[in-house]
């Protein structure tokens, strides 16, 4: 038991450094920088707009990723102190999603709103985008202490738990948006990331409710 407590404390002091929020803000940072000094460099490649509109996509779902992740690697590692990353890593993934709607809002449609309802009614995978954005508002704007203290623990977590919505329909986006291409490749690892993100969540709860069940 004391050998396994003790990469558990080490791995805590680490993630409690006070250096330990200020890396993890850089590396978040990171995409953002190199995709806007390969804008103003000309560095994107013959389709820069496209690069854009990826790049940015991509970096969403990462991070919705890592964000979905901290909970199962918390209850799995014993690293408690992962749970101060959830807000910071939860905020750039809503970054990087209006980033990417920016992008497409911008270089596709030329900011015309108009066009770009039109669009988002005419194209499934846009709708679906659109959507996966609009139900990440109420949770960027709630990620505060204060929003917390208002909404109470129960209804802030509830709130929360659209996370999930979340992430199918940013699958879903990243999977119609493929499929003209009949390209599956990367759609079938970030679905298989998230489908165990999210079994490991039921599982977890499953457990915990067998746990505190009359007789168990």
């Amino acid at each position: 038991m004391a050998s396994a407590a003790r990469p558990r404390a080490g791995a805590s002091r680490w993630l409690l450094h006070p250096a330990a929020k200020p890396l993890v803000f850089l590396l978040a940072l990171g995409p953002f920088a190199w995709l806007l000094y390969g804008a103003i460099a000309d560095a994107l490649g013959p389709n820069p707009a496209e690069a854009l509109i990826r790049g940015s996509g991509d970096w969403t779902l990462r991070l919705l990723c890592l964000t979905l992740a901290v909970t199962p690697l918390r209850q799995a590692t014993g690293w408690h102190a992962l749970a101060r990353f959830r807000r910071l890593l939860g905020l750039f993934t809503f970054f990087y999603a209006c980033l990417h709607f920016l992008a497409f809002a911008w270089l596709d449609m030329g900011l015309d709103p108009a066009a770009i309802v039109a669009d988002i009614v005419k194209r499934p995978f846009i709708l679906v985008g659109s959507a996966a954005l609009l139900l990440m508002l109420p949770l960027a704007a709630t990620s505060f202490n204060a929003a917390i203290r208002r909404l109470g623990a129960a209804r802030w977590q509830a709130l929360h738990r659209a996370v999930y919505a979340v992430a199918l329909l940013a699958v879903l986006h990243f999977f119609w948006m493929r499929a003209g291409k009949n390209d599956f490749a990367e759609v079938s690892v970030y679905a298989a990331i998230v489908g165990a993100l999210l079994g490991w969540r039921l599982l977890w709860h499953w457990r915990a409710r067998r746990r505190t069940a009359p007789g168990y």
